[in-house]
């Protein structure tokens, strides 16, 4: 089947107000730029954002935020967006935070079909509190609840026609799993191939996840914090 899609503009089709959207990304690293500038584009509002971080305040899901398209942001690690700080402490933005490895693993529970798991991250802190705590081998855990999406918006280095993705490094972080999760799963690739090209064991995820996939025009690939060494003559 092929998934390929012509354009971000009919990738998108069908985001609408007071949607959850799962985004891709660590940091800057693996973010799907081009989706997300489009959804500001579209001028949806009321959204409810599902991803590691928020982007900086100008680049990322940063850009949403300055428009005040995103309600709740349900995130690990926000700490390089000053608008998002200011929206969270003023009120303006709902905002659950969720330490990282929890949040990894409720986006994959819920692109497996799992709806709750325990966990004993965040025992004794305000994560735990008002859930469901059971002890198991002498250790207290917190129940914690799946996630899914709306539409799922992952980045990928490279795709087929049938949708199956392939990761390059870093940005093998929240991609995979949100892939997993979405009602509908929107893929931006840096190159498309043909439908048996890509080598089967290094596909990571399968294209039965992917229901639409396009090429980015462009990755500007920013970097939150550039640290370089001294130049040694």
């Amino acid at each position: 089947m092929n998934k390929v899609v012509n354009n971000v503009e009919e990738a998108t089709k069908g985001i609408q107000d007071n949607m959850t959207l799962m985004v891709g990304g660590f940091g800057l690293c693996g973010i799907p730029e081009n989706t997300i500038a489009q959804i500001v584009k579209m001028n949806v509002t009321g959204l409810t954002c599902i991803s590691n971080n928020a982007g900086v305040d100008d680049f990322g899901l940063g850009l949403l935020l300055q428009k005040k398209q995103v309600k709740k942001m349900i995130s690990s690690y926000v700490g390089e967006n000053m608008e998002f700080e200011r929206q969270m402490l003023s009120g303006e933005l709902e905002v659950e935070l969720t330490p990282q490895g929890t949040l990894a693993e409720k986006c994959r529970a819920g692109g497996a079909g799992i709806p709750a798991f325990y966990t004993p991250t965040g025992y004794g802190t305000e994560v735990a509190e008002g859930k469901e705590v059971r002890v198991f081998d002498g250790k207290p855990h917190i129940l914690e609840h799946a996630l899914t999406a709306d539409f799922a918006i992952v980045k990928a280095w490279k795709g087929d026609t049938e949708g199956n993705l392939v990761y390059k490094a870093t940005a093998r972080n929240f991609n995979p799993m949100m892939a997993m999760a979405g009602k509908i799963t929107i893929a931006e690739v840096e190159e498309i191939v043909a439908a048996g090209e890509l080598d089967p064991n290094e596909i990571h995820t399968p294209g039965i996840f992917v229901q639409r996939i396009f090429k980015g025009e462009k990755f500007e690939k920013r970097i939150e914090q550039r640290t370089v060494r001294p130049k040694v003559d």
